[in-house]
């Protein structure tokens, strides 16, 4: 791996066609600055462009995962009103979960240590989420005297249900890795020296046996779905992607290729196809439905 530069804040590498993302600014223990948002959304854009690229990783260098907003600035740090700006604040946290949301490839999280504030909220969208045995996690916010951030007020409660996301927030508590596997915000907790290697298992996994592009669509689909408000919507949106893929060049290699029990081989690009069929199964505005 290359050591990052003092400019860097997330190395990006590809390896057999997963790309990883480490934070890195081990000695703050990876905490957010604006500078690493932008950089994990132009990663998020190299990966979407790479159709090499069947699944991201996302870590952090160090001890942390990363632990929240850098604080730098001390009690000022989130007062947006002393700063020089002609633009409506945006969250720097949303923005980034917003491009983590619209990824064409799966995500996984890698935490490999502390994960609070945004460096917890960040890792909402994606797709799977493992933590080593020390990893420990915070929704810190009300703790800090400010509000939720990062889209997290509408992932969280989706993913571990009401009750578990408002104990968790309004008590702003740090918990261990082993209450984040029992209160479903993680799916898999591991030796820390095993984390890495079991991402890059389950991220080839992925890739191993299925369409990236309907991978990629099926990930839209089911995040899209968890907005709608009656089955209609979902069954509206998948027989219009039922309809476009049908005669697509990956249905018939996959069905082929089990006909004569002999691993796929899907000739599909998601570069290439994937802009198509969102924009004909309404999904390509990025948002839910």
């Amino acid at each position: 791996m290359v050591t990052p530069t003092d400019e860097e804040q997330v190395h990006y590498e590809v390896v057999d066609g997963v790309a990883v993302l480490t934070l890195s600014r081990p000695e703050r223990m990876n905490a957010f600055t604006a500078s690493m948002g932008r950089q994990i959304t132009e990663c998020i854009d190299r990966s979407d462009q790479d159709d090499a690229v069947r699944a991201v990783i996302v870590t952090g260098a160090g001890r942390a995962f990363c632990a929240g907003a850098d604080l730098a600035r001390g009690g000022a740090t989130f007062d947006y009103g002393e700063r020089e700006s002609d633009v409506p604040h945006r969250d720097g946290g949303g923005i980034v979960s917003l491009r983590l949301f619209r990824s064409l490839k799966p995500l996984i999280a890698a935490v490999n240590g502390a994960a609070v504030g945004v460096g917890v909220t960040m890792t909402l969208p994606m797709d799977y989420r493992m933590a080593a045995e020390t990893a420990r996690f915070g929704f810190v916010f009300t703790r800090r005297g400010i509000v939720p951030e990062a889209c997290s007020t509408w992932f969280l409660p989706r993913l571990v249900g009401i009750a578990r996301a408002l104990e968790w927030v309004t008590s702003g508590r740090v918990f261990p890795a082993s209450e984040a596997l029992s209160g479903g915000l993680v799916q898999e907790v591991l030796p820390p020296e095993r984390l890495l290697d079991r991402a890059h298992d389950f991220a080839h996994s992925l890739g191993a046996e299925t369409s990236a592009v309907s991978v990629a669509l099926s990930r839209r689909m089911l995040w899209s779905g968890l907005a709608a408000p009656d089955p209609e919507v979902a069954h509206r949106v998948e027989s219009r992607a039922m309809f476009a893929r049908g005669g697509m060049a990956d249905i018939r290699e996959g069905v082929e290729a089990f006909l004569a029990h002999r691993p796929a081989v899907f000739p599909d690009r998601v570069s290439e196809v994937l802009p198509g069929l969102l924009a004909e199964t309404g999904l390509d505005g990025g948002t839910p439905a």
